[in-house]
């Protein structure tokens, strides 16, 4: 008997309503339906990571961190920490027993430390890239949808205020997106590189 034969790795794979859908629409993709299977768990999980992350953002400003003078800053910098907190933590726990169950080579400890930094630098381009574009991108698409609000809103004048809010808004569904496929890649090959 072999070291391997005496190790019985236990493994947790979760299943919900979600994988008959899911299932049928990546077995269209042939060889490559396996691949595009974890890529839409992935974007699901995703998209509950994302509202987590708002909906307790949104709890702990309406609650406990409420962003008022005085330390506002400090208090916005503590809700959002812990919204990104809890939303990677949601996220890794699904990736790890959904997206990719047979992934159990590594550690969760070095598994969760990996997918954290993959999570963190995806964070970090998201927040440079919102903040670089979203004033030139809100100015531009207010002056593109300008006549289609102006038939809404007859005499509608854009304040730099709305610009900004939907530059904001308008950069951070590009950077999500971008975002889903960066984490998709580098976690796939990094962090649950053990999976064929």
């Amino acid at each position: 008997m072999t070291q391997t034969d005496s190790i019985k790795v236990r493994r947790i794979a979760v299943r919900n309503p979600l994988d008959g859908p899911i299932l049928a629409v990546s077995r269209r993709f042939g060889e490559r339906s396996k691949e595009v299977e974890r890529f839409l768990k992935f974007a699901t999980v995703g998209f509950i990571g994302a509202v987590i992350d708002a909906g307790t953002l949104f709890v702990l400003q309406a609650t406990v961190l409420s962003p008022v003078e005085p330390d506002k800053g400090f208090k916005v910098a503590l809700a959002s920490t812990i919204a990104f907190v809890l939303a990677v933590t949601s996220n890794f726990i699904w990736n790890r027993y959904w997206t990719y169950p047979d992934s159990r080579t590594r550690s969760i400890r070095r598994q969760l430390t990996q997918f954290a930094f993959i999570s963190f630098v995806g964070w970090f381009g998201r927040t440079l890239w919102i903040s670089s574009a979203y004033l030139w991108l809100g100015n531009a698409l207010g002056q593109f949808l300008l006549p289609e609000i102006q038939l809404l809103r007859p005499g509608y004048v854009p304040s730099a205020s709305a610009e900004a809010k939907l530059g904001t808004m308008a950069a951070w569904f590009i950077g999500v997106i971008i975002v889903l496929v960066w984490n998709f890649l580098a976690n796939r090959y990094w962090t649950y590189n053990d999976v064929s």
